[in-house]
């Protein structure tokens, strides 16, 4: 996957949450949780892409 893909996918996934966070009312602790899920997908979808998770090959989001 070129680089330039893995940071379109970044930013996009950055303004998208950044965007919920601040236009979109909702409690704080929903805020947190949604932040700490954004962050655990994306930082598993990057180890997949660079190969280090293999083993999740077969699991599809």
């Amino acid at each position: 996957m070129p680089i330039l893909t893995i940071l379109i996918v970044l930013i996009v996934a950055g303004l998208l949450l950044w965007l919920v966070n601040n236009f979109i009312p909702m409690d704080r602790k929903i805020k947190s949780i949604l932040n700490v899920v954004v962050v655990i997908v994306v930082i598993i979808w990057l180890l997949k892409v660079f190969g280090i998770l293999t083993s999740l090959g077969n699991i599809t989001i």
